[in-house]
């Protein structure tokens, strides 16, 4: 029972504490991909034209413009670096939060990310592409506990019935986040010199910070505040509202040898790969082939994630009402949004590289391409909560980190591929991310499942198993939990 300060505090809330900690993960991955993407947008100003000077490519910037003579090779491994040190803390990540749990590993590995932000210009005039490449891997490993936190934390508050619309809306910070990174970075860039778009997001991710840790805790069992009958119906929802201290070792062997993890990694690969080309590159295509100003760049590359986020949230409504009523299945729900994320944005991703120069038609042809996949947050990006809400960090960990190595492949190769910065370069980049889109979502709709895994539960698996006559050398839990699809 609540008494005396702490039951004054939770009067002070007009929303359930669940929706408070949604809406402060959305904005964690709104101020995660400010952070991570400003960067595509600023490149665009702080290099030389190809039909500006060369005279000064000795040096990397010229004293005179202040401009960079970095080739489009480097600009791809530029862009590319966040990810080398963004895959590399996913496991430890979900680690930290299985015995710690969310709350702290997010809020440090977002606050370390802002201070590597607001130093990047320092770093850039001091040490060039350098310096650079070495603060964007930094960042990188702060940001890369995010995705295996906010899915502790969601496990942690989220009850299956509201789970598809608060994830949803937690999820969808990404979008938002390039909203808000390309359309803020347009406009500054526009007004001031480019390091005022690092200065400005890094100072918002340590606001965010702050707040973040006054109002969140990782479970509802620690939260000072949360009111009486929040508690008891988290508790009669979730089976528990006290996260488990105590979890076996993660049980590699069963994950790794199950048909719906792999089913789930191949999707996140296959997603990542169509979306890391939009987000790292589409403000090169649009400066680059359509010869957009800043400021417009900043404006066009926005709107696909607009009606992306839109999409994602009513598709989360639509999700979860459709469950409730029994309509169709969690598996078949998964699915579904999975594919239609995936093969719809293929499509209109490669229409766009047909309109030609018309900015009109691309601009739209790419804004239905993205907003199609917005149902991809309803789909197999809860799918970690689905197969294990015990090692729901792992198994994001796992997904997103082998997933995030696309971030890594994209933006160079990318960069090789269109050395001329033609159309006709670009359009072979866009045909590979429609195949690669395809062949995922095969993988998905064959293998996936929504039901929990029995290696949820290691220390029961191998006695229930053993019950039914089934010795442990014979488990193999892909067959275990079949879609209800």
């Amino acid at each position: 029972m609540l008494t005396g300060w702490k039951l004054l505090l939770s009067k002070c809330f007009l929303i359930p504490q669940r929706v408070v900690l949604a809406i402060m993960g959305f904005f964690a991955i709104v101020n995660a991909y400010t952070m991570r993407i400003c960067l595509s947008v600023a490149i665009t100003e702080m290099v030389a034209k190809k039909n500006k000077t060369n005279a000064y490519i000795s040096s990397e910037m010229d004293p005179q413009t202040h401009l960079f003579d970095w080739s489009e090779q480097l600009q791809g491994t530029i862009l590319s670096s966040f990810y080398w040190g963004y895959v590399i803390t996913h496991l430890p990540g979900g680690y930290l939060c299985e015995k710690f749990g969310g709350k702290w590993v997010l809020s440090l590995g977002i606050l370390s990310t802002a201070i590597f932000t607001l130093i990047t210009p320092v770093a850039i005039i001091e040490g060039g592409s350098g310096a650079l490449i070495a603060v964007r891997v930094l960042m990188g490993l702060g940001e890369g506990t995010t995705f295996p936190a906010l899915s502790a934390l969601l496990s942690q508050w989220t009850p299956l019935g509201e789970r598809a619309k608060l994830g949803a809306l937690v999820l969808g910070g990404g979008q938002i986040g390039t909203i808000i990174g390309n359309m803020v970075s347009g406009l500054l860039l526009h007004s001031f010199h480019w390091d005022s778009v690092f200065y400005f997001f890094g100072a918002l991710g340590v606001l965010w910070f702050i707040l973040f840790t006054l109002l969140c805790y990782s479970d509802p069992n620690s939260h000072p505040y949360i009111s009486d009958k929040e508690r008891d119906f988290l508790a009669k929802e979730l089976g528990s509202i006290e996260r488990n201290k105590n979890l076996p070792p993660v049980p590699w062997k069963y994950i790794f040898t199950s048909a719906p993890m792999w089913a789930l990694i191949v999707a996140q690969i296959g997603h990542d790969w169509g979306f890391f080309v939009m987000v790292t590159d589409l403000p090169k295509y649009m400066a680059d082939v359509l010869e957009v100003s800043v400021k417009e760049n900043g404006l066009y590359s926005s709107l696909p994630y607009a009606v992306m986020w839109v999409v994602s949230i009513l598709s989360g409504f639509v999700a979860d009402w459709m469950i409730t009523r029994g309509i169709i299945g969690v598996t078949l729900s998964r699915k579904l949004c999975t594919i239609i994320a995936a093969v719809g944005p293929g499509i209109f991703m490669v229409a766009a590289s047909y309109a030609g120069l018309d900015i009109g038609s691309v601009v739209a042809l790419f804004t239905i391409s993205m907003g199609i996949m917005g149902t991809f947050y309803s789909g197999m990006k809860l799918n970690p909560l689905d197969l294990s809400p015990n090692y729901s960090a792992t198994i994001m960990a796992i997904t997103n980190g082998i997933g995030a190595i696309t971030g890594i492949i994209v933006p160079i190769m990318v960069g090789a591929m269109t050395p001329n910065a033609s159309l006709e370069e670009w359009r072979l980049v866009f045909w590979i991310a429609f195949a690669v889109f395809v062949a995922s979502s095969i993988v998905y709709a064959i293998w996936a499942s929504g039901e929990v895994q029995p290696w949820n539960e290691p220390e029961n698996l191998k006695p229930r198993l053993i019950e039914n006559g089934i010795e442990d050398d014979k488990i193999d839990t892909s067959d275990k939990n079949k879609s209800n699809a």
